[in-house]
């Protein structure tokens, strides 16, 4: 079983839910709900992965906060 981090944002103009896998291109979904993003990124990981290991662009390394004045 492999694990990868995802990325999710909302489409404001849509209002679906947006997923990827941040430096893989093309492994990315959406869905109307975050249980549907989620499925449907899966399928799109797998269907990837059949194609042999990712060469990924970058690695997700995670999130930091700022402030700013």
């Amino acid at each position: 079983m492999r694990t990868f981090n995802i990325v999710v944002e909302r489409d404001p103009d849509t209002g679906l839910y947006v997923g990827y896998v941040p430096g893989w291109p093309g492994a990315h979904s959406q869905g109307e709900g975050l249980d549907e993003l989620r499925q449907n990124l899966q399928e799109v990981v797998e269907m990837l992965l059949e194609d042999g290991e990712p060469k990924l662009e970058s690695e997700f390394v995670g999130i930091q906060t700022i402030q700013v004045a």
